[in-house]
């Protein structure tokens, strides 16, 4: 064991997140770990200075050793709690032997982790999981044979089944592929080699994403061609060879071992997390509930002090007096609920108009122009990139090639504590078209926030119905509850050519008229027990 690095040691003195530390912290990087055939999986292990009996806790992920903010976070500020953490490198990445392959060893090289645990000395028995994005992947790929010593699992802004990561909606995620990809793939071992693969990304995204095909110009982002992105890319069915066995989901759902669960509203999975905990309610397994105003990248910063409260809590075998514990947009309150969502919430349908978001059913219809050309860019939602989260919807709005439907003014409160879908009667000129539909708040200043959001192929009949996700926000009086309906939102998701023809190869593109019928409705979980009303 040797003194943490000097970066770290400053940090712990003078930027403390979180409670005071408990115990001094050592370090001994680049442990060898046998993997599941033997390969050595290079490990950092951060210790407290205590003679005394500590919990263990595990997290593995292509890139947790590359230093900050990971060292920091996930190393130092656990084990100054009375915990060994161990940071463990996927195969074939930061150092480790053998060749990485997403999703694919987790589960094996997992077992063998907790394996050589048990041999240790620092060892006492007892052993928890932890971890972010990949990291919750990798933690629950262990849950279809659990480690008898599993106490708890704290699964952050993560995801269960990558099929439905990378191909919601039924079209390519194409930026969480870019983005996510470039932190799988750059394996990079310091802060410094992976800001430059970043700063490659930026550099080249916007020229890349004005060229196709897709599978011909992604390389120049990684520094050349990777296999992972192009699976991701060329498997667009679930039935797909590349996705068997990956959904680590319905082994979570069953899971006898607590688990924590977090999330942000513009996370980029949180409706499999949300999925995740319902299916253990119905189970009675123990697990609770987090959600921020958070998305994918900033849930680590802005929500730090209630990620890591959360985190605490299962780590020491705690559990919160309610087990959801969720953000209210609008109102900008914390709420703890007995469920999720909460019992008295009752589906509400506003029908569309020309422009009008109304009780009264609608007739006639609104059509829109999609050019895959000049698509209907992505900004605010589950993004990456700096447009992420909520977002003043003005430049968006001002397209031709987007529909508004908008309420009067509220003369009370309307509070949406659950699921928000749109059912939509559409057709296309094209042979292939996508629906965008995004639910926004407009102050009475005229100014409009995105809430909630979500993407489907258009049908073959029309019936259409489009997941916007699930939220918690309160429409306050005199705001109005706008519909904003698109054919796509780029590059969150890749582009609809409009020819049919499979992504990865498809260069040929086609204008489209897309026709909504005002039949079609937008359908929010109104919370009837709102109190108090009108504030």
């Amino acid at each position: 064991m040797r003194d943490l690095p000097w970066l770290l040691r400053m940090m712990r003195r003078r930027t403390r997140k979180g409670p005071a530390a408990r115990y001094d912290v050592q370090w001994e990087p680049a442990v060898p770990v046998p993997g599941a055939d033997g390969s050595t999986l290079l490990t950092d292990h951060y210790a407290p200075l205590t003679t005394e009996p500590c919990p263990t806790v595990l997290l593995r992920a292509p890139y947790i050793r590359g230093g900050f903010p990971w060292n920091y976070l996930y190393g130092a500020l656990v084990a100054e709690q009375g915990f060994h953490v161990l940071l463990q490198s996927s195969r074939g990445t930061g150092g480790s032997d053998g060749e990485f392959a997403a999703w694919s060893n987790e589960a094996r090289d997992g077992q063998a982790a907790v394996d050589w645990i048990r041999k240790q000395d620092f060892f006492a028995g007892d052993l928890y999981t932890l971890g972010p994005s990949y990291m919750t992947y990798s933690q629950l790929a262990l849950a279809a044979a659990p480690p008898p010593e599993w106490r708890g699992a704290v699964a952050q802004v993560g995801l269960t089944d990558p099929y439905r990561f990378f191909w919601p909606g039924g079209q390519f995620a194409l930026e969480r592929s870019l983005v996510g990809g470039l932190g799988l793939f750059s394996q990079a071992r310091t802060f410094r080699a992976n800001l430059g693969a970043v700063v490659r990304m930026q550099m080249r995204l916007s020229g890349m994403l004005r060229r196709v095909p897709v599978i011909e110009t992604y390389p120049t982002l990684f520094g050349g061609p990777r296999p992972e992105f192009e699976n991701w890319l060329t498997s667009p069915s679930p039935d797909d060879p590349y996705w068997a066995d990956a959904d680590v989901g319905p082994a979570a759902a069953a899971l006898p071992v607590p688990i924590s669960l977090c999330t942000g509203w513009h996370d980029l999975a949180a409706d499999q997390v949300i999925e995740l905990y319902q299916r253990r309610r119905d189970a009675g397994l123990e697990t609770d509930l987090l959600i921020g105003p958070w998305t994918h990248t900033n849930s680590l910063e802005r929500g730090w002090a209630e990620v890591f409260g959360q985190t605490l809590r299962r780590l020491r075998g705690e559990a919160p007096e309610l087990p959801v514990r969720v953000h209210v947009g609008g109102a900008d309150e914390w709420r703890d609920l007995p469920d999720w969502p909460p019992a008295g919430v009752r589906p509400r349908r506003l029908s569309l108009g020309p422009g009008t978001l109304t009780e009264t059913p609608g007739q006639g219809a609104s059509s829109f122009r999609y050019d895959p050309a000049d698509p209907t860019p992505s900004i605010g939602g589950a993004l990456q990139s700096p447009t992420q989260g909520t977002r003043d919807m003005a430049k968006l709005e001002r397209r031709a090639d987007v529909l508004l439907f908008t309420s009067e003014p509220l003369t009370e409160a309307v509070e949406v504590l659950g699921p928000v879908h749109a059912e939509f009667t559409a057709s296309t000129s094209a042979a292939s078209g996508d629906l965008f539909a995004r639910l926004c708040d407009v102050d009475p200043a005229g100014k409009s926030i995105n809430v909630c959001d979500g993407l489907a192929r258009i049908a073959p009949d029309g019936r259409t119905v489009v997941s916007m996700g699930s939220t918690a926000h309160r429409f306050r009086p005199g705001h109005r509850m706008r519909l904003l309906v698109a054919g796509g939102a780029y590059p969150r998701w890749l582009r609809n050519y409009g020819t049919g023809e499979p992504v990865a190869t498809a260069t040929r593109m086609v204008t489209t008229e897309t026709t909504i019928q005002h039949d079609s409705v937008l359908v929010i979980s109104e919370n009837g027990s709102a109190e108090p009303k009108g504030r």
